[in-house]
This record gives structure tokens, C-alpha cells and sequence, in this order.
């Protein structure tokens, strides 16, 4: 149908790339748009769990006006709205003219955008997101930066990774190789600087909360029990080429799952599952479960982690996300952290259970034009809370072109020291 002036969120088309201009349609339900020719006219339909013959679809821009589209379905035909009722898959009218009242003239507007690994390698393609990357792991993160982090404190370093990993040099489309050969020149730095790795499991395989950063196509989830199997094969890959190595700290089964997406069943089932394979090559090695986002209880795996030896807890903790840290100033959310967040770390370290981490944090507060003793103070109390988590922390991130989220230009600048 084409009757609503403002679309419902249920409305909004996630898009599959497959080139510059052509793609595949999917609805909120997860099924594919295509067409039907069953009844009368070519119908738009969405009832397909993958993208069928007939649900590619080419986007052409008015040159002059380019939220103006046409869009030429599988058949040569364009889709058209002539009716309310429906839209079809038969326009051959004429294509010089974009008029409001041609019915195949469509308005698009981007309302989100993930800018994930995914999304780089396929929108580049291979030959030229090899160069990207392969650049990228040479030059972004090298042992001087290894060394920086040791002389500054620091005596582990998380290394977030996809489930692509496994399949190097030949990873599945888009991926490209070359994060594993990236991957061994950070465990052969780690050790000439007396660092610890932690593994982290970043992006699992279907994606556990729908962010870019867990490699998904269009911001779904789709990791569930079909796809433990899979991500244990994962963390078997990761734990048998590494689990014997000097520098190997800890496996982190998952980066934040996200709930109610991911179920707390399906989650113990996998992190039961990943624990054994950990130990099939490592007895000692600490394993970390990271804590469900999203509406779940913060100590809904401390008695389950408990039974488990050498686990570990990971918890996330932002004065960002909410409305309510948006007109805190620096003092307020030093505050914030002195109070609630180590009231919040208390409640979940237990003297029987598992050890906790801190996995992520940082300095950057929601408003970004605070002062620099604003950023100070705050990033003291965080250092001073987190400090007693009994794993540690890690700090998100250790270099990135946003300063207050970089590690390393916050100590360069004299924001934060440790120590």
C-alpha cells in the first residue's frame, strides 16, 4: 500500500547493497520484498525469509533531485503507486519526467546508516577494500603503540574480533583476509612488551545486538540458537591457535549480546558450550561472559559463572545512551560514578563468584563542550571506581579520531594518568 503521509517505523525498508545502485528490500518482519504476478497486476509483496529471482531491485536518482527515485524491479519494469491499495511492478510510462504526479517518482530518505566492516568491504568491494584494510592493519595499530601502552600502565590490551577470523585468508563475501595475520602481530607485540591479550569476540556470527560493530548487514539480530554451533567453532579456532600462547590472557565469548533479542537461555547454553572449548586447549586461561544489554538484570549470570573456574564477568558502563546524563557537567557524572556506578559494582562482585571487568568505558561525556577539568575529574572517578573491579577495566578505545574516546590522546594531552 502507499496511504500514509509519514511512515510508521514498521514502514522503513532495511536495504541490502549488492552494487552501487541495486539492492534488496527487507521489512521489519525480516521477509524480503518481491513480486507476484498471481491475480491482477504485478504485485509488491514481502513474504520471503531470502531474497528471491525477482527481489532485486535497481535504484535510479533524478540527477537534479537525488531523494527523487524510480525503481526498476527484476522484470524492466518500475514500481509504481497508481492506487492506494497498491503498489505495483508494471511502469513502462515515460522516464524523462520526475512531475508529483507521476506515479512511479518515489521520495528516499536515509533515516539510518550502520558504518561497520560489513558495510566498508561490500560498499568498496574486494579489490579496493583489500587495499583499505590491508592498509589499515599496517599502519593503524603498530608495537610503538604496544610499547606506549605499557610505559602508560596499561598491562593487557582487548582485541575485538569478527567470527569472519576463522576463515582467513578466505573469508566469507564481503569480509577480506588479513585480521589474522593483524591478529598474530598483536600477540608477538604483547609479548615483546610484557602485555597480556584479551580475546574478544566481538562480532558473532547473525550479530548479537544489531550494531555495526557485530558486523551486521542491516541492524538486525540474528544470532539465536542456530547459530551456536557456529560460534563455538569460532571460539574453538581462536582458543586452539592461541590457547598455548605466553600472552594469552582471557577469551571473551561474546561482546554484549543484547536482550530481549538474545535470550538468557540461548546465551547459557553458548557460553557452557564456548567455556568447554576454551578448556579443551587452555585449563586456566580466564574466560569472560559478557553481561546481556539491554532489559536484563545485571547479576542474571553470577550464580550460573560461579560454577565455572577462571570466569569472569564483563560489564559496560557509559554516562552516555540516556537523556539523563545529557545536561550532567563533569563534576555531576564524577558523582555519578563515585555513588552509583560503584554502588553498581558492589551489588555484583560476590566473594564466591566470578571475577568482574570493566571491559568498557571512557572518558567522553554527552556534552561534548565541557572543559578540560570537566574531562579530568571524570575520568578520575572512573579510574578510581573501575580500579577495584576485580579483573580490571579496559578502556574504549586505545586510539580513535574522537579525542575523548582515545585512550591514547586523552594520556598524550594530559587528561588522564595512571598511577
Amino acid at each position: 500500500m502507499a496511504n500514509r503521509d509519514i511512515p510508521k517505523t514498521w514502514e522503513t525498508f532495511r536495504l541490502w547493497r549488492i552494487n552501487a545502485t541495486t539492492f534488496n528490500f527487507r521489512v521489519s518482519n525480516k521477509d524480503f520484498v518481491g513480486f507476484s504476478t498471481q491475480g491482477r497486476g504485478v504485485k509488491l509483496v514481502a513474504r520471503d525469509d531470502e531474497p528471491g529471482t525477482n527481489g532485486t531491485f535497481n535504484i535510479i536518482r533524478n540527477s537534479d533531485d537525488p531523494l527523487r527515485v524510480r525503481i526498476q524491479a527484476s522484470n524492466g519494469l518500475f514500481l509504481q503507486a497508481e492506487a492506494e491499495s497498491a503498489v505495483t511492478a508494471d511502469y513502462s510510462g515515460n522516464l524523462d519526467q520526475w512531475e508529483d504526479q507521476d506515479p512511479s517518482v518515489f521520495e528516499m530518505h536515509i533515516v539510518k546508516s550502520l558504518q561497520g566492516e560489513y558495510q566498508l568491504t561490500n560498499g568498496y568491494g574486494y579489490d579496493e577494500a583489500s587495499k583499505i584494510m590491508m592498509n589499515h592493519w599496517n599502519t593503524y595499530i603498530v608495537e610503538d603503540d604496544f610499547r606506549f601502552m605499557r610505559q602508560n600502565g596499561l598491562n593487557a590490551v582487548r582485541i575485538p574480533v569478527g567470527w569472519w577470523i576463522m576463515y582467513d585468508p578466505m573469508p566469507p563475501q564481503p569480509f577480506v583476509p588479513g585480521s589474522l595475520l593483524a591478529l598474530d602481530n598483536a600477540f608477538k607485540w604483547a609479548l615483546n612488551n610484557n602485555m597480556k591479550v584479551i580475546l574478544d569476540l566481538h562480532a558473532a556470527p547473525g550479530s548479537q545486538n544489531g550494531k555495526h560493530h557485530s558486523g551486521s548487514r542491516d541492524g538486525f539480530i540474528e544470532w539465536g540458537d542456530s547459530k551456536i554451533l557456529e560460534t563455538v567453532a569460532v571460539i574453538d579456532f581462536l582458543a586452539r591457535r592461541y590457547g598455548a600462547h605466553p600472552s594469552l590472557g582471557a577469551i571473551e565469548l561474546m561482546n554484549e549480546p543484547l536482550a530481549p533479542g538474545v535470550t538468557l537461555d540461548s546465551l547459557r547454553e553458548y557460553y557452557t558450550a564456548g567455556y568447554e572449548a576454551v578448556r579443551e586447549y587452555n585449563p586456566t586461561v580466564y574466560v569472560i561472559l559478557s553481561n546481556r544489554l539491554g532489559e536484563a538484570d545485571s547479576a542474571e549470570l553470577l550464580s550460573f559463572a560461579a560454577r565455572l573456574k577462571y570466569s569472569v564477568i564483563d560489564v559496560h558502563y557509559y554516562n552516555r545512551y540516556s537523556d539523563y546524563f545529557k545536561g550532567l557537567n563533569g563534576q555531576q557524572n564524577a558523582e555519578y560514578v563515585y555513588k552509583k556506578r560503584s554502588k553498581q559494582l558492589q551489588e555484583i562482585t560476590r566473594k564466591k563468584g566470578p571475577l568482574i571487568f570493566v571491559g568498557e568505558w571512557t572518558a567522553a561525556l554527552y556534552n561534548d563542550n565541557a572543559s578540560m577539568e570537566d574531562y579530568k575529574k571524570f575520568a578520575k572517578a572512573q579510574l578510581d571506581v573501575f580500579g577495584k573491579a576485580t579483573f580490571g577495566w579496559a578502556y574504549w578505545s586505545y586510539k580513535c579520531d574522537q579525542n575523548y574516546w582515545s585512550f591514547k590522546w586523552m594520556i598524550e594531552n594530559n587528561y588522564m594518568k595512571l598511577g
